[in-house]
C-alpha cells in the first residue's frame, strides 16, 4: 500500500468515526481489538444495503425464499460441515515479544519486503515453496521455511520462533445453566449451515421446486488471531448468503448465470467497472468443483467482497451422513430422486459496507466567490441506499420558513428517512450533509411563502432548481429509487 492509499485509509477510518458511521467498540475502555460499533448513520447505511441484498433475492426472484436461522446450532453441525476438524490457520508465535502470527501473513510479509529490495525471484519463491507446504499442511517445512529465510518478528526483530500449530477458528461456549452439566458449542462461523439443515423445512413448508434458492443474512463469528483493515476483516461480522439448489448435472450453466447476475448487482449501484476484478481458484476448496470471488478495489489494494462457489452436493450429503435423515429431493420432471447440487453466493455486509464508504469518499476543492478556495469532504454514497435521502432546510428561523419546512419534512417522512435542521448558516449545513452522503437537500426560503417552490440541491454536482413544494416528494422518491 503506498503512502497515498495509507493516507487515504486512514482518512476514510477518521471521517468513518467523526460523522457516526462506525466507532470502535467499547471505546471507553480501550476499545476491543477487530470489534466496531455502527453509528447513527452507519446502521442506516447497513440496513440499506443489506435491504437492497434482500429484495434482489427474494422479492423480484420468484424461486428464492428467506429464512432466519439460529446462530446457535447442535454442534454435530459443525462436525459435518468439516469445520471441527479443518477450520483453523497453521499459527506460529514469538518467543521474545510474545507476538502471535499468522504462518500465512508473516511468510507474505517478508514477501513484500524481498520485493521491494527488488529481490523479486527470491519473493515468488518464496510464495510458491509456501503455497506447497500450506497445501500439505507440512508445518515442519513451514518452520524450516521460516528458518532458512531469518524471518523475524516486527517487534522484537529476533527469530526465537515457537513449533507452528494450528488454531480453530470458531468461538466455543457452554449450553446450559451449570457448567458440569452443559455441553459445548459453538458460535456459527458461517451462515451457509442453517440454511442446509433447514433444505427440506423451507422445499416442503414453501412448496418449492427445483432450482430454488434461500437467502439469509445475518452474524458469523471468527476468532480471527491477525484482525485488522479496519471492519474488513472482523471477529463479528454480517454475512449476506444465498444457497441455490440444482439439478445435478446443470451446476457450470447456474454456476455462470450467478456470476453475472452477481456482478450485475453491484454495477447496478453505479460503482465502476473498473474498480471491480475476477479473481479464480485455481484450486477451490475441497467441497467444490468451481469457484470465484469478486474481488473491489480498496485503498488496501484488490480485495475479495463475495464469493460464488459450484458447492456440488457436499453439503446435504453431509448432513444426511452425520444426521441419518434424507435429504433428498423426488425431481418429477425425470422421476427420480437425487441429492441436490448447490450454488452459493456469498457476501460480506461489513465488507460491502467498506467497498460503499471506499468509493465514495471525496476530497473536492472549492473556489469561493472572493476567490479563497476551500475543502469540500464529500460521501457519493449512491443515493439509493444512501442513509438520509433528504435533508430539508429552512433558510432562516424565522418568518415561518421553519413551520413549512417542518410540515414538508413530515410529509416525506413516512416514505423516505429525513434529517431537518435549522441551525448555522445554510453553508454549513450543506457541508454537513455531504459529509454523510445526503444526495438532496431542500431549502424552504421567502420565495417559497410566495410562490410555493422551494430549492432542490444536488450533493454529487451542487446544482439546483426551483420546483414546486408539493412535488417534492414524489421527486425524490424518482430519484433515489
Amino acid at each position: 500500500m503506498s503512502m497515498q492509499q495509507e493516507n487515504r485509509f486512514q482518512s476514510i477510518i477518521a471521517h468513518a468515526k467523526e460523522y457516526g458511521f462506525v466507532f470502535p467498540s467499547s471505546e471507553i475502555y480501550e476499545g476491543l481489538s477487530a470489534v466496531y460499533d455502527y453509528g447513527p448513520y452507519g446502521c442506516e447505511l447497513k440496513k440499506n444495503i443489506r435491504d437492497y441484498w434482500w429484495k434482489s433475492m427474494t422479492q423480484l426472484n420468484d424461486n428464492i425464499v428467506g429464512i432466519d436461522a439460529a446462530i446457535f446450532m447442535h454442534p454435530t453441525t459443525w462436525k459435518a460441515s468439516g469445520h471441527v476438524d479443518s477450520f483453523s490457520d497453521p499459527m506460529i508465535d514469538n518467543k521474545d515479544s510474545k507476538k502471535r502470527y499468522r504462518v500465512d501473513q508473516l511468510i507474505e510479509s517478508h514477501a513484500e519486503k524481498l520485493a521491494m529490495e527488488g529481490k523479486k525471484e527470491d519473493e515468488y519463491a518464496l510464495l510458491k515453496t509456501m503455497d506447497e507446504l500450506l497445501a500439505k499442511e507440512d508445518y515442519t517445512g513451514l518452520k524450516q521455511l521460516i528458518d532458512d529465510n531469518k524471518i523475524v518478528c516486527d517487534i522484537s526483530g529476533t527469530s526465537n520462533w515457537t513449533d507452528i500449530r494450528p488454531f480453530n477458528l470458531m468461538f466455543s461456549t457452554q449450553l446450559g445453566s451449570v457448567s458440569d452439566e452443559a455441553s459445548e458449542i459453538y458460535l456459527r462461523p458461517e451462515t451457509a449451515q442453517g440454511i442446509f439443515v433447514n433444505f427440506l423445512n423451507v422445499q416442503k413448508t414453501a412448496r418449492m421446486k427445483i432450482p430454488f434458492g434461500i437467502a439469509q443474512t445475518g452474524k458469523a463469528f471468527r476468532n480471527e488471531i491477525v484482525a485488522r483493515q479496519f471492519i474488513f476483516r472482523m471477529r463479528e461480522f454480517e454475512q449476506m448468503e444465498m444457497q441455490f439448489f440444482i439439478r445435478p448435472g446443470t451446476q457450470k450453466e447456474w454456476y455462470e448465470y450467478w456470476k453475472e447476475a452477481r456482478m450485475n448487482w453491484h454495477l447496478n449501484l453505479g460503482i465502476p467497472k473498473e474498480n471491480y476484478r475476477w479473481h479464480i481458484h485455481s484450486k477451490p476448496a475441497h467441497y467444490a468443483d468451481q469457484a470465484i470471488d469478486i474481488e473491489f478495489e480498496f485503498p488496501i489494494g484488490f480485495k475479495e467482497v463475495e464469493g460464488i462457489h459450484s458447492r456440488t452436493d457436499y453439503d446435504l450429503s453431509r448432513h444426511q451422513e452425520y444426521s441419518g435423515k434424507k435429504l433428498t429431493y423426488f425431481d418429477n420432471e425425470i422421476n427420480k430422486h437425487y441429492v441436490p447440487y448447490v450454488i452459493e453466493t456469498s457476501i460480506g455486509l461489513d465488507r460491502m459496507f467498506l467497498l460503499i464508504l471506499s468509493h465514495a469518499y471525496d476530497e473536492e476543492t472549492i473556489t469561493n466567490k472572493d476567490g479563497s478556495t476551500d475543502t469540500r469532504v464529500i460521501m457519493r454514497i449512491p443515493a439509493k441506499i444512501a442513509p438520509i435521502k433528504l435533508a430539508v432546510l429552512p433558510l432562516v428561523k424565522k418568518d415561518g420558513l421553519p413551520e413549512i419546512a417542518r410540515q414538508l419534512a413530515d410529509e416525506c417522512k413516512s416514505y423516505f428517512r429525513c434529517f431537518y435542521e435549522e441551525k448555522d448558516t445554510i453553508g454549513r449545513r450543506y457541508r454537513r450533509q455531504d459529509a454523510i452522503g445526503t444526495p438532496y437537500c431542500v431549502t424552504i426560503d421567502q420565495l417559497t411563502k410566495e410562490d410555493g417552490t422551494v430549492t432542490l440541491r444536488n450533493r454529487d454536482n451542487m446544482t439546483q432548481d426551483r420546483i414546486p413544494i408539493n412535488c417534492v416528494k414524489d421527486e425524490i422518491l424518482r430519484l433515489t429509487l
